[in-house]
């Protein structure tokens, strides 16, 4: 499975986009109220099969516009809730075996500047060249056709963002496989630090543009502005959508920067190890710098441009020791503090850049990501 991104042209029918979504929400409130007064009642939740057929009653009773509504989008909101729920109660059964995994609420009701996509799987939609036409609304849209899909489509997501521009994604089965890239013979660890972006364990050292940083009087400025208006006017509506046009602009910027790099280090190296790392802790420590640096979205770009061009990428574990160990003998300097960048082995008598030296560290403990 493959999932193209299009952006909607600017044209005078976009808006019906955004009035299903909104209509979409109106359900999706719905269905969670019910699901919380049926477990008020009952003491359980209600399951799928029982969802849809309540919706295919009250297309009968008092909700007779859901029939103006494509059905599938309307069954894709029940679906969303419900694996919400399987998840919350996976979590829970996961808890009460004393394991720990990452924290799952119960779906809560979003609001509406929240609730941002609907999903088309099978049928009620056609895509003709760059049209997409919805046949409930009998209107086609023009989308930017910058790349051919290829394969057969599964299913159609529309997305509106923050600033009101549209997207589709379309998600392919069976594409046409990308072409490898070439072995070089080259592998690297890589480091993530505060002061240089990267450093691997070569001896490149790269250093991060911090896009946030150098837009901060912008955002400043488009905060204040934001403040001066009176809420729910149309000038604090204008000043609200300036402001997420200029965050737009600044993660449009990153995500860029950090495919051009993942690509670099792809061609370069056959295999790259990274560190698993507790960003909300460090996020509590330092604050907007690490999310201005964002590693994780890197990684996750990272993983992706590897297996599309079948290199291999590493990742050292949370708990694994990489700064203090000395990458020649092993010999752990307990004595390393923060401010040391350059030391010597007791041991070995080795020197050592503290960055590299993590960074031979985790392309030595690396495994493969799974």
């Amino acid at each position: 499975m493959k999932t193209e991104k299009y952006e909607f042209y600017h044209q005078s029918n976009i808006i019906t986009l955004g009035n299903l979504i909104d209509d979409l929400h109106g359900v999706h409130v719905h269905l969670l109220r019910l699901q919380r007064r049926y477990y008020r009642i009952y003491g359980k939740y209600a399951s799928l099969s029982r969802i849809l057929k309540h919706i295919t009653k009250l297309k009968r009773t008092t909700k007779p516009h859901y029939k103006q509504l494509p059905s599938q989008m309307i069954q894709d909101v029940a679906i969303r809730i419900d694996l919400g729920y399987q998840k919350f109660f996976d979590y829970l059964d996961e808890k009460a075996k004393g394991l720990s995994p990452r924290k799952v609420g119960k779906p809560k009701i979003k609001p509406n500047h929240k609730y941002n996509s609907v999903t088309f799987t099978q049928a009620g939609y056609k895509i003709e060249g760059n049209r997409l036409t919805i046949n409930c609304f009998k209107k086609a849209f023009t989308f930017w056709e910058h790349r051919e899909w290829t394969g057969k489509i599964k299913k159609i997501t529309i997305k509106r963002d923050n600033v009101g521009d549209y997207y589709l994604y379309l998600t392919c089965e069976n594409p046409e496989p990308t072409q490898k890239l070439s072995l070089t013979g080259n592998e690297a660890g890589a480091d993530f630090g505060m002061k240089t972006f990267l450093t691997l364990s070569d001896g490149i050292k790269i250093g991060s543009p911090e896009f946030f940083k150098q837009s901060l009087n912008e955002i400043r400025s488009a905060n204040k502005a934001l403040s001066r208006k009176q809420k729910g006017s149309n000038a604090w509506y204008r000043a609200k959508r300036h402001l997420a046009r200029v965050n737009k602009d600044i993660a449009n910027r990153r995500r860029d920067w950090f495919f051009k790099l993942a690509l670099r280090l792809v061609r370069r190296y056959d295999k790259i190890a990274i560190e698993t790392l507790n960003l909300e802790g460090m996020k509590r420590l330092w604050g907007r710098k690490v999310s201005d640096l964002a590693f994780g979205e890197f990684s996750l770009i990272l993983r992706w441009m590897c297996a599309k061009y079948g290199k291999t990428v590493l990742r050292a574990g949370r708990w694994e020791a990489t700064t203090k160990p000395c990458s020649d003998c092993g010999h752990r300097n307990e004595n390393l503090t923060l401010n040391e960048r350059q030391w010597a082995c007791l041991e070995c008598g080795s020197s050592h850049d503290r960055d590299i030296n993590a960074a031979l560290n985790i392309l030595r403990v690396g495994v493969p990501w799974t």
